[in-house]
């Protein structure tokens, strides 16, 4: 039986135009640049990717992508006549550019998920005998074969699972970012705060000088003290002059700071800061908020989440011991027409490989292990440091508190009352006007203090509320 014969020029396009065509409906270009990739989430009709039964996935924890920031010389909306530390807080939060780059940084982790559990690219191969082309024996002769790489089942599901626990360990990462930046515009606010209150006692012991010296240069005219009185008046007045100095350095740079944590120019204008309110109620129990830190501090959900993907991590390199499988079908013309091979040349199969290299796998298993011991290590020790902080923090704002409670009732009344006492006492030539002086001087050292006093509590209750992981409840509803 003679072999049937084709036109090798018709074999020979076909061969050509069959892995074009194929290759063309496998890919197709992206049109108007990067495509936005779903949230991460569990392909539909893919059992092997969804993992274990009852297995809860973590959350995916995807953020809108930013507005684009303010220009710099841009004014800022919502601050009015005074700055208010509530409207800092939602300045820097909405502008701050390390929020964006988190945000950003949840994003690649979110987008990590379908790529992990996709399947490779099927691969196409074909293969041409030349000689057989226009031969009198044979029949053109050609093979094609399409193939698909199966992961060992679970593989996927253990890859997915690493991934979302990481893209959930960004999302605590964004928010434990944005709680140090309340604590930092609280801390910049308060700076601004005590540099602004510290001017003002300035202002007011300069006047208070002034009119110490108006009285001492009236009693130097009537000879009734000596003109050492009105030096001394002048010399004091320098040094508040020359305090001022520094005062109004430090004013320069907590504007500055409070501009930069809001992108803002450095030298930007800013609205008077409002007077710091005392806190509304007392603090709860330090019990309460070791309890509360436990359960909604950002930097302990991640660190837990990264445990779950160094598990999964774990899970799949003991995977590895199994073969992965790759499932191939082809048509091959070699099986010629004659002798009924035609039948033959449609063909199905399987390849796998021979996890054979026993050495790497259980290096991989063992990294993974260590890996995996070294993050629950270091979540203990987070969750030790936690309760510390707050212990820590707790103490410090209670000191502060009691401190600016006693300035206020009690320090600050007296040391007035010192002054008013003084500058009698001198008008009556009962004192020296060196005792007036050391009244005046010891007045503006305490309100100094006070003031300090308040802005350490500001501080203070921003760091406590940082290591808690927000807003302090309150101590009589718990909420």
């Amino acid at each position: 039986m003679e072999p049937t014969r084709r036109t090798p020029l018709r074999f020979v396009m076909t061969l050509a135009v069959c892995p074009a065509v194929a290759l063309a409906g496998c890919v197709r270009p992206l049109r108007g640049g990067p495509q936005e990739l779903p949230a991460a989430a569990t392909p539909a009709g893919d059992p092997d990717a969804s993992g274990p039964a009852g297995l809860v996935p973590f959350p995916a924890a995807t953020v809108p992508p930013p507005a684009a920031p303010t220009p710099g010389n841009a004014a800022v909306p919502g601050f009015g006549r005074e700055l208010r530390p509530d409207a800092v807080v939602a300045q820097v939060l909405a502008r701050n550019p390390t929020v964006a780059q988190m945000a950003a940084a949840v994003r690649m982790a979110n987008a990590r998920y379908p790529q992990v559990t996709a399947l490779d690219d099927p691969a196409l191969a074909s293969w041409l005998a030349p000689a057989s082309i226009g031969s009198d024996k044979v029949n053109d002769s050609a093979r094609f074969e399409v193939s698909q790489k199966f992961p060992f089942p679970g593989k996927r599901a253990l890859r997915g699972e690493a991934a979302q626990a990481e893209a959930s360990a960004a999302g605590y990462d964004l928010e434990d970012t944005k709680l140090d930046l309340i604590e930092g515009a609280k801390a910049a606010y308060a700076d601004y705060y005590l540099a602004q209150r510290a001017l003002e006692v300035n202002a007011d012991g300069q006047r208070l000088l002034g009119e110490f010296k108006r009285n001492a240069e009236a009693r130097y005219e009537t000879g009734q003290t000596p003109q050492q009185d009105i030096l001394q008046a002048e010399v004091e007045l320098g040094r508040q002059s020359e305090q001022r100095l520094a005062l109004e350095r430090a004013r320069v740079v907590a504007v500055a700071r409070l501009n930069t944590l809001m992108n803002l120019p450095p030298e930007s204008p800013l609205p008077p800061p409002a007077k710091i309110a005392r806190p509304p109620a007392a603090l709860p129990a330090v019990r309460e908020l070791r309890e509360l830190a436990l359960s909604r501090r950002p930097d302990l959900h991640a660190l837990a989440a990264r445990v779950a993907a160094d598990a999964a991590a774990l899970g799949l390199a003991e995977r590895e011991y199994y073969p992965d499988i790759e499932a191939m079908a082809a048509y091959d013309s070699f099986w010629q027409s004659a002798d009924d091979q035609e039948r033959l040349r449609p063909q199905v199969g399987i390849r796998v490989n021979l996890p054979l290299r026993l050495d790497r796998r259980r290096g991989a298993v063992a990294e993974a292990s260590a890996r995996l011991e070294e993050r629950r290590a270091a979540l203990a020790r987070q969750l030790n440091q936690v309760a510390f902080d707050v212990q820590q923090a707790y103490a410090e704002v209670r000191e502060s508190e009691q401190a600016a409670k006693l300035y206020a009732e009690k320090i600050l009344p007296a040391a007035r009352d010192n002054v008013k006492s003084a500058q009698t006492g001198y008008m009556t030539g009962n004192i020296p006007f060196l005792a007036l002086i050391e009244a005046q001087r010891s007045l503006v050292e305490l309100r100094d203090r006070s003031y300090l006093a308040i802005a350490d509590s500001e501080r203070r209750r921003a760091t406590l509320e940082r290591v808690v992981g927000g807003p302090l409840p309150n101590a009589s509803t718990g909420r």
